[in-house]
C-alpha cells in the first residue's frame, strides 16, 4: 500500500472538533492501515510528532432508500484518533 493511500480523509463532526482543542485528531483511513503506518504518514505529511494512534472500526449501517423502500447498507469505515506530542494539524474550514 502506498503512503498517500493510507489516510482518505480527515473527519469532521461535532465530536472531532471538540476533541481537536486537546490535540486529538480524527482520520478516516484504509482498511488494512495499521497504527505504525498511520504515525509515520502523518508526522511525514503534517511535520508533527504524534504521541499515540488509537483505531476503531465503524461497522456501515442499514438504510431504507429510494420509490421501493430497499435496504441498503452503508460501508464500513475505520477511523484513526491521533493525539499529538507537538504540533498542530490545520485540517478545519476558517470561517
Amino acid at each position: 500500500m502506498k503512503l498517500s493511500d493510507v489516510i482518505i480523509k480527515p473527519l469532521i463532526t461535532e465530536k472531532a472538533t471538540g476533541k481537536a482543542q486537546i490535540e486529538v485528531y480524527t482520520f478516516v483511513i484504509h482498511n488494512q492501515a495499521g497504527k505504525a503506518q498511520i504515525k509515520t504518514v502523518l508526522e511525514s505529511i503534517y511535520k508533527v510528532k504524534v504521541k499515540s494512534v488509537n483505531i476503531t472500526n465503524r461497522h456501515g449501517k442499514t438504510r431504507r432508500v429510494g420509490k421501493y423502500r430497499l435496504v441498503k447498507t452503508l460501508p464500513n469505515k475505520k477511523i484513526a484518533y491521533v493525539t499529538l506530542k507537538s504540533g498542530q494539524i490545520d485540517i478545519f474550514p476558517k470561517a
